[in-house]
């Protein structure tokens, strides 16, 4: 029987809402970084001019709207699990405040995932996207070369920083536990795989 409560099946929404913009927004990072710049690297000039306007305009699209959604529902779930019980109204909940007045280690896992997620957000629409649309545009004239820094800069950062992301939002619902080694044991692995990622990324591809 399926549960009649209005905010039970809101949540179930905004909650796949999260999921699936998050596989888009950060499924593209992962191609921007790992499979893009290995391919532009190899392409020459002529090759960029053919490739380029076809791919970047839409895969940049649902990179920024991705991001955009994932965050904006990442914020609703936060608060429908974390600030407000039905019934009682908003507040901190048993999720987030122990019964002695500390925070849970699963707010701590939350805490931190958000922390990273809004950083990587910010990045896309303030940074990222800004450089990108002056260099498509043709916009970018002497700052050409500044801008790709610029946006190449960010975009590292953020497939770094998914890392330690995911391990937040994961640790949340199931791990829970945390204290101040569990974290940054999570944040050291998870840039250290991100890190092999992009090592990986430079030799595979070469040959079936």
């Amino acid at each position: 029987m399926a549960l009649e409560d209005i905010f039970s099946n809101l949540h179930l929404l905004v909650r796949w809402i999260h999921v699936i913009a998050g596989i888009t927004w950060i499924g593209l990072l992962y191609f921007f970084n790992f499979v893009n710049i290995p391919l532009q690297g190899a392409l020459d000039d002529a090759a960029k001019k053919a490739v380029n306007p076809q791919l970047m305009p839409r895969a940049l699209w649902w990179f920024r709207w991705g991001a955009m959604f994932t965050f904006l529902a990442g914020l609703g779930l936060f608060v429908m699990n974390y600030m407000y019980t039905p019934g009682q109204g908003f507040g901190p909940t048993a999720l987030f405040t122990e019964p002695e007045g500390g925070m849970t280690g699963r707010a701590a896992w939350i805490l931190m995932g958000m922390f990273f997620g809004t950083l990587m957000w910010f990045n896309v629409w303030f940074i990222i996207w800004p450089a990108q649309k002056k260099i498509l545009s043709g916009q970018a004239g002497d700052a050409l070369a500044a801008l790709r820094k610029k946006a190449g800069g960010a975009s590292k950062m953020n497939t770094v920083l998914s890392g330690p992301m995911l391990f937040g939002m994961l640790g949340a619902p199931h791990y829970g536990a945390a204290n101040p080694l569990s974290l940054i044991v999570a944040i050291i692995l998870g840039i250290a795989v991100i890190k092999g990622a992009y090592a990986i990324s430079t030799k595979v591809g070469k040959s079936v």
